[in-house]
């Protein structure tokens, strides 16, 4: 498959278990990211990021700048968005932690549960686990979560698995485009 980016960025991704602690140092120097900053490190565009604002989708920011959990929210959608209707993940992402303006609700944190999503991928780089796989693997990945709360670790769970499948799904879906081009190209060629 072509490269392999950190999951909402274009940023290549690169093997760890805490992929958002390299977004923290930036955060902190600069006591939160502006919205500029936010759509070049995602590549997404400003209106996105303030339509995602406005549904409840992202907490707002603070003082107009991106926090720790505003950019997690906002890496989660963007990984997700290429393969889940932008409403299922805001309900998904509801069903994890709520409001997005009340930490409150939070089975996890934004940057936690990120670091959750990107580790499940890094462990599926090379092969896409069966169900069971997939189970056992989240399993893994979360066992310090929720240990006093077994539902709210099995949404946890539920809802990651969702996560991982549709980035899956996005990386297959981007692989058979390029691979429909270069056939289509070879082809025009043949015949040009």
């Amino acid at each position: 498959m072509q490269d392999i980016w950190i999951p909402g960025t274009t940023i290549p991704f690169s093997d760890g278990e805490s992929v958002f602690q390299m977004f923290r140092p930036l955060i902190r120097a600069t006591d939160g990211l502006t919205l500029g900053q936010v759509c070049k490190l995602t590549g997404l565009e400003q209106s996105t990021v303030q339509n995602w604002i406005k549904r409840g989708f992202v907490p707002h920011p603070i003082g107009k700048k991106y926090h720790e959990r505003q950019l997690a929210r906002i890496l989660l959608i963007s990984a997700l968005r290429d393969s889940l209707q932008i409403d299922r993940i805001g309900a998904l992402m509801q069903l994890v932690n709520g409001d997005a303006d009340d930490e409150s609700d939070d089975i996890i944190s934004e940057p936690q549960l990120y670091d959750d999503l990107c580790a499940c991928i890094a462990r599926t780089k090379d092969r896409t686990p069966g169900a069971d796989g997939l189970s056992a693997l989240i399993r893994d990945v979360t066992a310090e979560r929720c240990a006093t709360d077994p539902e709210a670790a099995r949404r946890l769970r539920e809802a990651l698995a969702v996560m991982v499948c549709a980035y899956i799904a996005a990386q297959y879906k981007q692989e058979a485009e390029r691979r429909f081009r270069a056939l289509a190209q070879e082809q025009e060629d043949h015949n040009g």
